[in-house]
């Protein structure tokens, strides 16, 4: 099994530290996000990682020789070029990926313990196309599923946003946890192109293909901008 860490963005809520670094060398407990990340994922016994970087990239590239990339087999996904954001980021890095089998997206800027095996059991078992790590937390976005956790729609408290996939089925609302567990079938799928993000894919496919949501609560769970900018 193989697994992505999405590492490209700009990190705007983490300046002013992201005026000259990528949010992924972001120091917290001692450990850089992208360290953290790279152990959370190594101690679901993965250790092929593929890492998309945009901002401040050779920073990034140059960590990773200095700690010979933490005894994984890392690949990068280059997107200097053009910010791809997640769908974009993953559509690009489909290469990687082994066809018909499972893998980890994991956002490089949160702090979980949740228990990867798990959450991937319960993925294989079903054969979801999709799996979405979800809390029962406070935001100002949400997915929201219908009682057997079936994704059916977004919703954005902020601006009012909302999109429903059936209006007829009564849906609860989740904060997304920033992991999923995806199968490599939802390459065929992907029509969009340049950049587009995961959650307006999701939503596209939600009607005809199982995309759910994974509740675990009570872990360790930290959105690590969201945190910060709570505390200035």
């Amino acid at each position: 099994m193989k697994a992505m860490i999405l590492a490209a963005g700009l990190g705007t809520r983490l300046r002013p530290f992201t005026l000259d670094h990528p949010k992924a060398l972001f120091e917290i407990e001692g450990k850089t996000l992208l360290a953290h990340a790279i152990d959370h994922i190594r101690a679901a016994g993965i250790s092929e990682i593929l890492i998309n970087v945009h901002h401040f990239a050779d920073q990034i590239i140059d960590y990773l020789e200095l700690n010979q990339n933490f005894g994984c087999s890392i690949a990068i996904s280059d997107e200097t070029g053009e910010l791809l954001e997640t769908g974009g980021g993953l559509k690009k890095a489909a290469w990687f990926f082994d066809q018909d089998d499972d893998f980890i997206v994991r956002n490089v800027d949160i702090l979980s313990d949740l228990d990867l095996p798990k959450m991937v059991l319960r993925h294989k078992k079903n054969r979801w196309l999709a799996t979405l790590a979800i809390r029962d937390r406070q935001t100002s976005r949400y997915f929201l599923f219908n009682n057997s956790m079936k994704l059916g729609g977004w919703e954005n408290r902020k601006t009012g946003e909302k999109v429903i996939v059936n209006p007829s089925t009564s849906l609860n609302s989740y904060a997304f946890s920033g992991i999923q567990v995806l199968n490599a079938a939802i390459f065929p799928l992907i029509s969009e192109e340049g950049k587009f993000s995961l959650t307006s894919l999701y939503l596209r496919l939600a009607d005809s293909q199982p995309i759910f949501g994974y509740q675990e609560d009570g872990l360790v769970w930290k959105d690590v901008g969201n945190t910060l900018n709570a505390h200035q």
